[in-house]
């Protein structure tokens, strides 16, 4: 269970460079238009109606509470879909590698209906896994022809998209985002509130299901210049919509009332300048005398308010740990926070539309992966082949999802090169589930295929199903290999290993062990408010049994190997919370006679690095790269930043 309050300093570093960001792109417009690295592949043509140009600007339909969605959404029998899943398929035998844990996890359909969104998982994996398969059998059988070039160009992931001088007169775009948003992810939007109202709408939305009329929205974030029912004023609604539940809850910035505004990443959900009176001063006369606003006769005071009609703005909207936040020329506006099912990585189209002169869109820090005909420690990167003749002394599973090919690449440059790994003593898999997306899906095939190290799950990644990877994890490290010891982590957690592997040497516990950041006074989250809200139907206790914090962890076999058999005998309570699932499952075995060892590590941070450290977690791809370079020059567990 990760922490509510994520790693602050970066979000700062980020902010403070904001408006120096916002400046940036004022100055590109003086300079028309700036070579994409991707336009010729996706830049054709921003108006081709055959819909394969992701940069495309064409109108979209009615909002989906103007539809009757009816019972659009067809009936598919899950036996069909575990048949679809789990059918033997024509595969190579290194193909069959990153699918070693995928037919032990069948009996995941006996336990679609324990989790959220499990059944959905399950059903949606069945539509990409066969689009994925199709794809290759396409490939081995050789089905090319002269767009095949360009055909392979469109399946690779951009990491940056723009597009300049975007001014049209119609009022409904949409740019397509290839393959979704990840945490760094920023779309920059520069234009003018125009027309009669100036109100306009900004929607992140995913993709529709079959059947369904409409795709659900992760973020809609709408500018109202002249007020709504509730309110005259100026305001933003922020909200989420889906065909199930259809509009969630109104975020009003500002807030109906200042308890209301709430903080995401540590960040106020409205900034509370907006909807206040604007102190700032204004020149007057030729002397150049300046005076408050409010302190000027016959001057009204004017609230402060981020867009205003007729007047250029530049707004960003950046993806962080916990939701979504909103600058405005330089400044934070708003924050909201990522809802159950609707997450970042769901986003596949940004779509604009009302009162707004649009003038330049820009999409950076996409997901993409890395070319390996170009990656120069190519077959140092590549897992080190399994061996049942070589004893693994610790497995350890990576929580990864489908478009996080950054990360994935951070760890093998760093913590997965310490010897033990590279001797196979120690072994490292990333567990994906399979993405919505079938560009996404042939990228994380394909490196798979390159790198050994992935092993595909059969679902689609929701955060509610993490416990599920905790199963596959056990089930790796027992069934596929037979380590002494299993260890779950993140893959934006650096792991000394070293001395992960020391502490568990001088525990010299090999039994019954639960080795990490042990929490033993948690209670549920009963807000529903919360990321990690529990209802009472999901746990009636008080309290939680003893747990450690999810950046890293570490079981010993007979505890894994347990709760892979709990639950083939469909008797392992099922919890959404991963980290809290495994010390349910140990309490549970501690009832049925096991003798439980308890041993926590202090130095394991779960919100962010401190020196001295067993694992530090919130550490992206550059923090990473830094915190390895330290360790190789320094020796010592010196945090970035640090002299």
């Amino acid at each position: 269970m990760k922490a509510e309050t994520p790693h602050l300093t970066r979000m700062k570093k980020w902010y403070g460079g904001a408006l120096v960001s916002s400046l940036f792109m004022l100055l590109l417009l003086r300079y028309g238009f700036m070579k994409n690295p991707v336009e010729e592949s996706y830049l054709m043509n921003p108006f081709s109606s055959n819909g394969t140009n992701p940069l495309e600007w064409v109108r979209f339909t009615a909002p989906p509470a103007l539809q009757n969605p009816g019972n659009a959404s067809q009936v598919i029998s899950i036996d069909a879909i575990a048949f679809s899943l789990f059918a033997q398929r024509n595969l190579s035998k290194g193909e069959q590698q990153s699918l070693l844990t995928w037919n032990l996890l069948k009996n995941l359909i006996n336990h679609s209906h324990a989790l959220p969104n499990g059944v959905e998982a399950i059903k949606e994996a069945g539509s990409a896994w066969n689009s994925l398969m199709d794809s290759i059998e396409e490939e081995k059988l050789g089905y090319v022809n002269d767009n095949s070039s360009r055909k392979a160009k469109e399946k690779q992931c951009p990491h940056f998209l723009n597009k300049m001088n975007a001014t049209e007169p119609e009022s409904h775009y949409k740019l397509r985002v290839p393959c979704g948003l990840t945490q760094g992810s920023s779309i920059t939007i520069i234009g003018i509130p125009n027309g009669l109202l100036g109100d306009f709408r900004i929607d992140l939305t995913g993709e529709a299901l079959p059947g369904e009329p409409d795709p659900p929205i992760i973020l809609h974030y709408n500018v109202r210049l002249h007020g709504d029912k509730i309110t005259e004023d100026p305001v933003i609604v922020q909200n989420t919509w889906t065909i199930a539940h259809d509009w969630g809850e109104e975020v009003r910035c500002p807030p109906p009332t200042p308890e209301e505004n709430e903080k995401v990443d540590e960040l106020e959900q409205c900034n509370k300048l907006v909807g206040k009176d604007d102190n700032r001063t204004i020149r007057v006369h030729s002397h150049g005398l300046r005076l408050p606003l409010l302190g000027l006769q016959g001057v009204t005071p004017r609230r402060y308010f981020p867009f205003k009609q007729g007047s250029l703005f530049v707004a960003t909207l950046r993806v962080g740990p916990e939701g979504v936040q909103m600058t405005v020329d330089g400044k934070h506006v708003t924050s909201f926070a990522y809802r159950e099912t609707l997450e970042p990585w769901l986003v596949s189209e940004v779509r604009i539309s009302g009162d707004v002169k649009l003038i330049s869109v820009l999409a950076s820090g996409l997901p993409t992966s890395e070319d390996s005909d170009h990656t120069v420690d190519l077959e140092a990167l590549k897992s080190v082949p399994l061996s049942l003749q070589r004893p693994v002394d610790l497995f350890i599973g990576v929580f990864s999802t489908a478009n996080n090919f950054k990360r994935r690449m951070a760890v093998r440059r760093t913590w997965m090169q310490y010897p033990e790994v590279r001797s196979g003593t120690v072994v490292v898999r990333f567990f994906v589930g399979l993405h919505k997306n079938h560009i996404v899906n042939d990228e994380l095939w394909n490196e798979a295929r390159t790198y050994g190290d992935i092993q595909l799950m059969p679902f689609v990644d929701y955060y509610s199903l993490i416990t599920w990877k905790t199963l596959a994890i056990c089930t790796f490290g027992t069934e596929v290999v037979s380590a002494k010891f299993v260890m779950k982590t993140d893959d934006d957690a650096f792991v000394r290993l070293d001395e992960v592997m020391a502490s568990l040497s001088r525990i010299n516990v090999t039994h019954g062990l639960l080795y990490g950041l042990i929490n033993s006074d948690s209670q549920p989250h009963r807000s529903t408010d919360s990321k990690w809200f529990i209802s009472p139907e999901e746990w009636s206790e008080e309290k939680y049994p003893p747990w450690a914090h999810g950046p890293g962890y570490v079981v010993s076999h007979d505890i894994a190997k347990a709760v892979y058999k709990r639950f083939n005998e469909v008797r392992l309570k099922m919890f959404k919370l991963e980290d809290v699932a495994m010390g349910i499952w140990i309490a549970d075995m501690q009832k049925d006679g096991l003798e439980v060892h308890y041993e926590k590590e202090e130095r394991i941070f779960n919100e962010g690095c401190k020196d001295g450290y067993v694992i530090a977690h919130y550490q992206g791809p550059r923090e990473m790269m830094c915190l390895w370079q330290k360790l190789q020059e320094t020796k010592r567990a010196r945090c970035c930043g640090d002299p």
